[in-house]
């Protein structure tokens, strides 16, 4: 597992305290983009084998509240977690697999997208989820192939 050095100052600056279980999670999930709780919670447990799986639920819920992550849930599947927040992309996600990928806004700026009727609403961002098919997906099996 990569050990990301600036955690520690950056759960300082975002006021949370410093714990080895919140280092080790936010270190899996900036090394397993889009990993959903129960992939961070077993992956988390090779290095420390005693986090339980709520004290995951526990830390994604609190690096989430400060935006030291982000919580992403595509229709019709569970939530997942990615380090890369502050800036302005979207995801790509498999109908046949589940896979997500990101991709980057075209326009730049948050939001890169406006209602046409903002009701007074501040915008702050704009999720899209674009669906369609992986590489892998999209591929036919020669071995399926009649």
């Amino acid at each position: 597992m990569t050990v990301q050095p600036d955690n520690r100052e950056r759960l300082r600056a975002a006021g949370l305290r410093v714990t080895r279980p919140r280092l080790v999670v936010m270190d899996v999930v900036h090394d397993h983009p889009h990993a959903d709780t129960d992939t961070v919670h077993t992956l988390a447990r090779d290095t420390l084998p005693g986090v339980s799986r709520q004290a995951v639920y526990d830390i994604l819920d609190a690096l989430t509240g400060v935006r030291l992550v982000r919580r992403i849930q595509p229709a019709g599947h569970v939530a997942r977690y990615e380090s890369r927040v502050g800036d302005n992309h979207h995801h790509l996600v498999c109908r046949t697999c589940g896979t997500v990928a990101d991709v980057d806004c075209v326009v730049g700026e948050a939001p890169c997208l406006a209602p046409s009727h903002e009701s007074g609403f501040v915008l702050g961002e704009a999720e899209v989820t674009f669906w369609g098919l992986c590489p892998a997906c999209a591929t036919p099996d020669p071995i399926a192939a009649p």
